[in-house]
């Protein structure tokens, strides 16, 4: 399965092997991997919406940048700092594919995914610069501002 959402840590290493068993035709794999900073969060989610719109960000990158394989795993919860958060791993022919590939799932997932942070008792808002990059997105330029 491409895309996991769960409670549990994951395995970096062991989702990357997964993926690249017994295939020849990957030259590149670029993983991102979300960390909880300083304070503790509470990340909720909406079943069955959450893992719909990860499908859907999945194959407008699969398309998009014709990756060859696609993971995304994240978790939600009771987090602690240091704890791992999310993975998205992108792999594809060459470099490039891969490295947009994972920029375009974590900018779109930054704003489209349905999970809420509760950090310190506030819920956490959308980043004006993750917005800003969707929109850069959307308006088909390859990379970041």
């Amino acid at each position: 399965m491409s895309i996991l959402v769960q409670r549990h840590d994951f395995d970096i290493g062991a989702e990357i092997a997964q993926l690249r068993a017994g295939r020849t035709d990957i030259g590149a794999v670029c993983s991102f991997v979300g960390t909880v900073r300083d304070v503790p969060l509470l990340l909720e989610h909406y079943p069955g919406m959450t893992e719909r719109m990860l499908e859907t960000l999945e194959h407008q990158a699969r398309q998009r940048f014709d990756l060859r394989s696609v993971r995304i795993v994240h978790r939600y919860g009771d987090l602690a700092p240091g704890d791992n958060i999310v993975l998205v791993l992108t792999l594809s022919r060459h470099r490039q594919p891969a490295f947009d590939g994972a920029n375009f799932i974590m900018d779109s997932l930054k704003t489209q995914a349905p999970f809420w942070k509760l950090e310190k008792g506030t819920w956490i808002d959308q980043r004006p610069a993750d917005v800003k990059a969707v929109k850069n997105w959307q308006q088909n330029k390859s990379l970041r501002p």
